[in-house]
């Protein structure tokens, strides 16, 4: 597979040196600094484009050219910004670009509870906490029927949701509040052309605003307005050769009351056929389905390997009581090894990248994106390069590391 990365533009401080000094092949970025909704101009691209391949690397994913949250509730205003989303579509198309990640999750892109979780071995990851998350939901953010559902959701984790919320309510001080905001809807969205900015005042109050759009929205209404955006861009996706691959949803379960929709195998086979066509496709990302217990990845690899256009190779270890924290590429629930089987027999020119990695040896002082590590996501990259050169040399595949005499 192609070896990506994810980059957050020239501001980033990951630099495209040191990331064409570690074996990147391929840029997987966007146009950040454009609102949502307006429309990516072929000179902006072309400038981003033409800096990437400055460095001896190319452009391999549009990771994200976002959906507007209007199109995923249908707004009164849908049909431009889909006509909008076309155009970019197209301005893209012409600059070379055809891969592009998207997600259809209302509101939240994707959800921890704390940034830094400690590893025995000193460095730390992504994790999520449902007790946490559940506090944020019943006492911070105070939505509606969220006691109730989480009462609920707990009996299908044999725990005692609201108990352990209580337990928190007596401990938390306000400084962890601001902590839990911050972790959720502000760190962890802010630098990805999100929904709140990470200097928004009142990250709270906007989020509440955001949920009310989706009041009454059910998850059949949820699926009829993806259909309805896919439909829609398909002939401009067909006629400009664009391949389109959503996200899994992450968390793959419903959460704040929202529903999910890209979280298991029977949601990926409904949208798959819902608008089948062959630009209609799959970003398999082991990570988010690996973070649930009902996914068999192994399973859905080889049943979809033929509609996946971009591969996200990491791994989550789900905890007995159904907590979970972002693993080691070579450990967790999402066997790497087997999986770089799989899409390599499909598709060896497939773009990958790592995805997220541990914070280690100094990452969590020097300023990055939240999962966005240099040094943890390196040595994740190293692991699955080793991984990638034994299967290849496995199926006869050969193995090219760039930047090195043959």
């Amino acid at each position: 597979m192609e070896r990506t990365w994810r980059w957050f533009g020239k501001n980033d401080k990951i630099t495209l040196e040191m990331l064409r000094q570690i074996g990147v092949e391929g840029i997987v970025t966007a146009l950040h600094d454009v609102p949502n909704g307006e429309v990516w101009s072929r000179e902006r691209i072309r400038d981003l484009r033409e800096y990437i391949e400055s460095y001896g690397m190319r452009w391999s994913v549009v990771e994200s050219l976002p959906v507007s949250e209007s199109i995923k509730y249908g707004g009164a205003n849908r049909d431009q910004l889909i006509e909008n989303y076309k155009e970019s579509l197209k301005n893209l198309s012409l600059e070379g670009i055809h891969t592009i990640c998207y997600n259809f999750m209302p509101v939240l892109d994707w959800a921890r509870t704390d940034l830094l979780h400690p590893n025995p071995n000193g460095s730390s990851n992504l994790y999520f906490s449902f007790a946490e998350f559940a506090y944020f939901d019943i006492h911070i953010l105070k939505r509606e029927r969220a006691e109730q559902d989480w009462a609920a959701f707990g009996e299908k984790l044999n725990r005692d949701m609201v108990g352990e919320v209580a337990q928190l309510k007596e401990r938390f001080t306000a400084d962890d509040d601001r902590k839990l905001v911050e972790n959720i809807i502000v760190k962890t969205q802010g630098f990805v052309s999100g929904n709140i900015k990470e200097d928004e005042e009142k990250p709270v109050e906007l989020f509440r605003e955001l949920l009310a759009l989706y009041k009454g929205v059910t998850k059949e209404q949820l699926r009829e307005n993806m259909r309805y955006f896919l439909s829609a861009i398909m002939p401009t996706c067909e006629e400009y050769g664009m391949f389109m691959c959503v996200h899994p949803d992450d968390p793959p379960f419903p959460i704040l009351g929202l529903p999910r929709i890209v979280t298991c195998d029977e949601d990926i086979d409904w949208f798959l056929h819902a608008v089948d066509n062959p630009h209609n496709g799959l970003t398999f990302c082991a990570g988010s389905l690996s973070a649930g217990g009902h996914n068999d990845l192994i399973s859905l690899a080889n049943k979809y390997a033929s509609r996946t256009w971009f591969v996200h190779l990491r791994s989550c270890h789900i905890f007995p009581n159904g907590d979970f924290t972002e693993a080691s590429h070579l450990g967790g629930r999402a066997d790497i090894i087997e999986l770089a089987r799989i899409f390599e027999k499909t598709n060896p020119q497939l773009p990958m990248r790592v995805d997220h990695g541990m914070t280690m040896l100094g990452d969590e002082e020097r300023g990055y994106n939240a999962g966005y590590s240099f040094l943890g996501r390196m040595f994740a990259l190293g692991q699955v390069q080793g991984i990638l050169a034994t299967v290849d040399r496995e199926l006869g595949i050969e193995y090219h590391q760039p930047g090195f005499f043959d």
